[in-house]
């Protein structure tokens, strides 16, 4: 991005540089010292807090050249990918909080760690969606802690695809592990859950509307299996893109086939 940016405001920058030199997770004094020496930027304030610092440092020299340029600059050094091999989740939750502050200005960082741009978001909400905080929209939703048990790893990176995969996976394995079947998918859910004598119940099944409940959980579980699970295993991430909108619904369809499944007994010990 070596195109003249229109410099940024004052709380912009303030809050750019709050997020890069973060108390508890952001970057060190000694770092900020060395990207600004390799952007060519003057440590004009070295004694300082580190935002403050950072800050001074940044606004001086948009200030000397009329440019916004070295912000970009500096978060495409200190989003370097390399310098992140073994700290993973340090990246993820700067680029994450940059996003938020970036979304404001029409940027974003990009999963290379480089800065692309984007929409100018109006609203702080519009932030935080393009920011993609898959995780913290799902913590809104009250989603049953379970879902989190099996795809931790893939919200953590905010990897859709692969998250709604193994969440889907996720049902079938607490499945099995209620009711000591084995198996997988529409079998599975046949032998535990339907038949004269299931292996799992919802309640005591003795009223028609308890059964019908019975048989509608099944139904949907085959249907979770049949219209997110199947097809997901046999698609690629590129041929089946998966939209933030389309997890969080897909999430909370399991999040409630998980709080059923709280409350299921052994069919033979009712």
């Amino acid at each position: 991005m070596s195109n003249r940016i229109l410099p940024f405001s004052p709380q912009d920058l303030e809050a750019g540089s709050r997020v890069l030199a973060d108390t508890a997770r952001g970057l060190s004094g000694s770092q900020i010292g060395w990207l600004l020496q390799e952007i060519r930027v003057e440590d004009v304030d070295p004694g300082n807090t580190k935002w403050k610092r950072l800050y001074n440092a940044l606004a001086a020299a948009q200030n000397k050249h009329q440019v916004g340029n070295h912000l970009i600059q500096f978060i495409n050094a200190a989003m370097n990918p390399v310098s992140y091999a073994r700290d993973r989740e340090s990246f993820i939750w700067r680029r994450n909080e940059l996003n938020v502050v970036l979304a404001f200005s029409g940027f974003y960082v990009r999963d290379d760690g480089k800065v692309g741009h984007a929409n100018r978001a109006a609203t702080l909400d519009a932030a935080l969606a393009r920011a993609g905080k898959l995780k913290s929209a799902l913590e809104n939703r009250s989603v049953h802690e379970e879902v989190y048990n099996y795809c931790r790893s893939e919200l953590l990176d905010e990897n859709y695809f692969h998250a709604v995969f193994e969440a889907t996976k996720g049902v079938a394995q607490r499945i099995r592990d209620l009711s000591g079947l084995g198996g997988d998918g529409a079998d599975l859910v046949n032998k535990a859950f339907t038949g004269q004598s299931p292996v799992l119940a919802l309640g005591p099944l003795n009223t028609e509307s308890e059964k019908s409940e019975q048989r509608g959980f099944a139904n949907l579980l085959i249907g979770l299996f049949g219209a997110v699970r199947n097809p997901l295993a046999h698609a690629t991430k590129t041929n089946w893109p998966m939209s933030e909108q389309d997890a969080l619904d897909i999430f909370s369809l399991v999040s409630l086939v998980h709080r059923k499944l709280d409350g299921v007994r052994p069919a033979g010990g009712q």
